[in-house]
């Protein structure tokens, strides 16, 4: 993609996270100046891809048992990001074609492509809405939110590598805490957040490259990120390295899963992602 194909709102003069993203997945929608900020980042940790494919793939994962073993059928995607398919409501609807799904990203290339979004079975329903998450209490009160899920009933809130870039100054936790609290019970968090637990050195460079970009991150430890699953009952195995929730729930996943290069070995310094999935009692 090429400037001349930005459309109105779209900034292409610095790199965004969520074309990155689509970057470290093998896409093509994304600018030169995300190619380059991307390729900088591998130069320092060639196991992003790795982590972005696994990161990939424990959403659909953790979208299936939600949806089969725990009698899920609502969704709340928020940090979106770039389509690529299958999307989570593609997962979902293919093991419940009753799903509703709305996704929430505040980039405007995701709203340029958000018709790949709503392609939804006849028996569900999917929606768009362009909103930060460090907003929620605009985000959740969006009428094309509530107009498709309702919050009488459990929801699954999947917030996938979107929380490393909130920073501890913008509250985190009680960002979630305000999303997850409007909520019932047998509602769900999934959630994935990338961590210098096994390379603190390397993820310092990849915080520099970001933070330069004018990107601000925070990748946390392992209690840093159990302690957004506070008050919920974790499924097991509990925060474990993405690879490592429920490989046997969908194995498939990591085969079919887009990426630019398939070559890194799986190791825990590898993938550097914590996941993990909660029940709200």
């Amino acid at each position: 993609m090429t400037n001349a194909h930005a459309g109105r709102g779209i900034d292409t003069s610095r790199p965004h996270s969520a074309r990155m993203y689509d970057y470290y997945l093998g896409g093509k929608d994304h600018f030169e100046v995300d190619k380059h900020a991307a390729e900088t980042v591998a130069s320092v940790y060639p196991g992003i891809f790795a982590c972005a494919r696994e990161n990939r793939a424990f959403m659909h994962r953790a979208t299936r048992v939600l949806a089969t073993e725990h009698g899920i059928r609502q969704w709340l995607d928020i940090g979106t990001g770039v389509p690529t398919e299958p999307n989570l409501h593609q997962v979902a609807q293919t093991a419940v074609p009753d799903a509703r799904v709305v996704y929430a990203d505040n980039d405007p290339l995701v709203l340029k492509y958000a018709e790949r979004l709503m392609r939804s079975t006849p028996q569900g329903r999917t929606a768009y809405i362009e909103a930060d998450v460090n907003d929620p209490g605009a985000l959740l009160t969006a009428p094309e939110l509530t107009e498709v899920l309702d919050l009488t009933k459990p929801v699954a809130v999947s917030l996938n590598a979107l929380m490393h870039f909130v920073t501890d100054a913008q509250d985190p936790y009680g960002i979630v805490d305000r999303v997850l609290n409007i909520l019932p019970s047998g509602s769900a968090l999934a959630l994935s957040h990338c961590t210098p637990d096994f390379d603190p050195e390397t993820w310092q460079k990849v915080t520099d490259i970001y933070t330069g970009a004018g990107t601000p991150v925070q990748f946390r430890s392992q209690k840093d990120v159990t302690r957004f699953f506070d008050g919920l009952d974790l499924l097991d195995p509990g925060v474990v390295v993405g690879h490592r929730w429920r490989p046997d729930a969908s194995p498939q996943d990591r085969a079919t899963t887009p990426t630019t290069s398939t070559t890194e070995p799986l190791t825990d310094a590898t993938v550097s992602l914590w996941t993990g999935v909660a029940i709200k009692p």
